[in-house]
């Protein structure tokens, strides 16, 4: 279960958000394919394929670090075992009925753009229950666009376990089968669809990525991430940063840009600008996804080079392991992400609660004659989410880090 406290913290947070202003941060974003504009609001929506992700954050982390440059807020609206119908959201006696419980969730949010992942749930009706998800699914997506938002459609993911009492190939025929349909609306109506089954499938067989069999784990939604960044047209590939000491000085190639460079490398410093901050790695998200920069530094003489990032040492390797290239997986640019990714977890924990109240039924369900009065203080919650949205647009964009290698001492 959630849990969210008030702390001296929260309330210092309400009075710095009176003074707070946002700061207008000006850049270009390269990615192609997909993009976003300032004010956007992206939502996500679906079953436990979103809502899961409360937990880790990746989906909203790769999105935010992406567009660095753009205001654009977002709201996760997954919710465990729901349909297209909205029936896992019928958690009090109507009014309202389920399916106006997610067309309120929806409209509330006020989308330009909503990512949907559907069909995990109805897929267990197998083929007799597709027309009606169909239909389902098609009225969905009429709503959406009556908001004037734009819809990207995901597929099913696939279910994996080796409890041999579950019929595997029947399972996954159906969530293949929905797939397709899917695929098909999306197509018939031009909408974008983003194939994450055969993906998910694949990357599976590497290392453990689903839980309880159909639950993503935080290596699978690390994962899922990067599918949802390379459906997009927003391939993250890995880099390579070449720097050559010679007797005249220090080269860099045209990635880097070299600062200082004293006599028999005394004080090499040098910085490497980036598009977009990184997504912090695990061992197990490096069995999937390697994107972590590599530099290269030949000419060095026999021995040991420590290099540093803003000062903090990062990384230490010989001379011949320097030339042959190191991946540089963290440092001052990988904090700073971890830092956003934490904020967005918060922020994303007082959203759950506001839209999702524990006493839901008493606050605003049919015996809000009880307790409607703290609809207020759920409203109240914005103050708090709206100050982490604006420290996040502070953070997201990338800062200047100053490189320095130097040889380790005898």
């Amino acid at each position: 279960m959630r849990k969210v406290s008030v702390t001296l913290g929260h309330i210092l947070l309400l009075l710095l958000t009176i003074f707070y202003k946002p700061v207008e941060i000006r850049a270009q974003s390269k990615a192609s394919g997909f993009d976003l504009k300032d004010g956007d609001r992206v939502v996500f929506l679906g079953n436990s394929l979103f809502e899961n992700d409360f937990q880790y954050g990746y989906l909203e982390l790769a999105l935010t670090t992406r567009f660095p440059d753009k205001n654009v807020t977002f709201r996760n609206l997954g919710w465990s075992g729901d349909n297209v119908w909205g029936d896992g959201r019928s958690t009090f006696t109507n009014p309202p009925t389920a399916y106006q419980h997610l067309i309120q969730n929806i409209t509330k949010t006020q989308p330009t753009v909503v990512f949907l992942g559907y069909g995990g749930v109805e897929a267990q009706e197998g083929e007799a229950g597709l027309a009606h998800f169909k239909d389902g699914l098609n009225n969905l997506l009429n709503k959406i666009d009556s908001l004037g938002a734009k819809s990207i459609l995901l597929s099913t993911i696939p279910v994996v376990s080796s409890d041999t009492s579950i019929n595997l190939s029947k399972r996954n025929a159906d969530l293949e089968l929905y797939s397709s349909a899917i695929a098909k609306i999306a197509a018939d109506r031009g909408k974008q669809f983003i194939d994450i089954y055969k993906p998910i499938l694949e990357a599976s067989k590497k290392t453990t990525i689903i839980e309880n069999g159909v639950h993503l784990n935080e290596t699978g939604y690390y994962y899922l991430a990067n599918v949802l960044e390379n459906g997009l047209g927003l391939k993250n590939e890995k880099q390579t940063t070449t720097i050559s000491i010679s007797k005249t000085g220090a080269e860099a190639s045209a990635n880097a840009k070299i600062l200082e460079s004293g006599k028999d490398l005394a004080n090499l410093q040098f910085v490497i600008p980036e598009k977009f901050l990184p997504i912090p790695a695990t061992p197990e998200t490096e069995k999937l996804v390697d994107v972590a920069p590599i530099l290269k530094v030949t000419g060095l003489k026999k021995g040991f080079y420590t290099l540093s990032a803003n000062d903090d040492q990062i990384v230490t390797a010989s001379a011949k392991d320097w030339e042959k290239g190191v991946e540089i997986k963290q440092g001052p640019s990988y904090f700073q992400s971890a830092e956003i990714r934490d904020m967005i977890l918060k922020k994303n924990e007082l959203h759950f609660f506001q839209y999702r109240p524990i006493n839901e039924t008493y606050i605003i369900g049919f015996r809000a004659y009880e307790q409607g009065k703290h609809v207020k203080d759920l409203e109240d919650q914005d103050i708090l989410i709206k100050f982490l949205e604006g420290q996040i647009g502070l953070e997201r964009m990338p800062k200047e880090v100053v490189y320095k290698l130097s040889a380790l001492s005898n």
